[in-house]
């Protein structure tokens, strides 16, 4: 406790911050220098690496990730085996970084996501919204000796939130404008999005999930193609959108849900896919044009979402991050979609757009060592909830 003590009182931290999204493609690390708190908060991006999960890794994973059945053992296993592959990866990155752990007051690890079960998907009015991480907090501590806090999410389910998204937190300390309207989108295996309206106006800011980002792209691209994903949309681009697929598509009941909301692969899956494709009679629809049509997809429910939020008068700056900024052809797709928008890479503001999700969870945890909180609108408790999200590990 007089560790944790000295460390929640310097005036600035080394925090390095970990990210492994619903594509599974790899841990993104990000080591960071944090000074202050709460809206006062400063963050540097020191060091920026992404660690690929190998087949064999990513084989693991999806036994137990966003699947209606597995065996517990598994999940078991994995947790602690996450949890140790993470602090290896850890210690290899800062030695090729030329950081020492000693160096490094904390670890902030989301962990993987293997379930995400907000109300709206399990529908169950006895049980409220629930997320589960594995990756074991623990076992990174120890393997690296380092104080690690993990379990994010978990404090946010507990006050009443889906547990999602998390980045919002951050961006409403972090990423405003006194004088201009901003959107936060991040366009990850989910697509996720969070409005700053301009300080000068009082309103508050909305954020939510917007649908799928590139978990069905990354889908079809493995089955169809058998690459990972479908570089720079190329195939999508020789595509023609189907229209009957796609308004197949957009019919999930979640489209109709008002914000926030929160999703994930266990409701936009393959399977949804092939329903889609049945009950538009797009059974034998050509690669590129699926591709193209999901590419659709993704482009009009952000859009969709975003009009939800924004005044069709007004033009909003829209700041990009996440895996999808990389596919020219769907931000193309999207820029069409909201023509009254402004399009910029988050990284030309602020830091490598990559970084943005890992960096954000290593603010969640400075303010969780060091700040008052988070407050949080929570219905299941009546009104807002303060958290400081995170369980701490200590290193022997």
């Amino acid at each position: 406790m007089r560790s944790l003590t000295t460390i929640a009182r310097k005036e600035k931290k080394i925090v390095l911050g970990l990210m492994s999204g619903t594509s599974m493609d790899g841990l993104d690390l990000a080591l960071c220098r944090i000074s202050g708190s709460g809206m006062d908060t400063g963050l540097e991006l020191l060091e920026f690496s992404t660690r690929r999960y190998s087949p064999g890794l990513q084989k693991k994973l999806k036994k137990v990730v966003s699947v209606p059945q597995c065996r517990l053992e598994d999940v078991c296993l994995m947790n602690s085996y996450l949890g140790d592959y993470t602090g290896d990866a850890i210690l290899e990155a800062l030695e090729e970084w030329g950081w020492g752990p000693d160096q490094v007051d904390c670890i902030a690890s989301h962990g993987q996501t293997i379930y995400h079960a907000p109300l709206s998907k399990h529908g169950q009015p006895d049980f409220r919204h629930a997320t589960l991480q594995i990756g074991d907090g623990d076992h990174i501590a120890q393997r690296t000796g380092i104080l690690t806090i993990s379990d994010f999410r978990q404090k946010h389910t507990a006050a009443g939130g889906e547990g999602a998204p998390m980045a919002a937190l951050v961006d409403r300390m972090l990423f405003g404008h006194p004088g201009k309207d901003r959107l936060l989108l991040n366009i990850g295996g989910i697509a996720n999005f969070t409005y700053l309206p301009a300080a000068s106006t009082n309103a508050g800011p909305v954020s939510g999930d917007t649908g799928p980002g590139n978990t069905l792209l990354d889908e079809a691209a493995r089955r169809l193609l058998g690459k990972p994903f479908d570089e720079d949309g190329k195939a999508a681009r020789r595509g023609t959108v189907n229209p009957l697929l796609l308004k197949a598509l957009k019919t999930d009941p979640y489209f109709d849900l008002d914000l926030p909301r929160t999703t994930g692969p266990e409701r936009f899956n393959k399977k949804y896919v092939r329903g889609a494709r049945r009950a538009s009679g797009a059974k034998d629809i050509r690669p590129e044009d699926l591709l193209a049509t999901l590419t659709a997809f993704t482009a009009e429910t952000i859009a969709d979402a975003v009009t939800e939020v924004v005044h069709q008068s007004l033009a909003p700056e829209i700041l990009v991050s996440g895996g999808g900024l990389h596919n020219s052809y769907l931000m193309e797709t999207l820029e069409r979609s909201l023509p009254g928008a402004t399009f910029a890479p988050f990284g030309k503001m602020y830091f490598n757009a990559d970084a943005k999700e890992a960096a954000s969870f290593a603010v969640l945890a400075n303010e969780t060592l060091s700040g008052e909180g988070f407050s949080i609108d929570s219905e299941a408790n009546e009104g807002q909830q303060k958290i400081h999200p995170g369980k701490i590990s200590f290193p022997n």
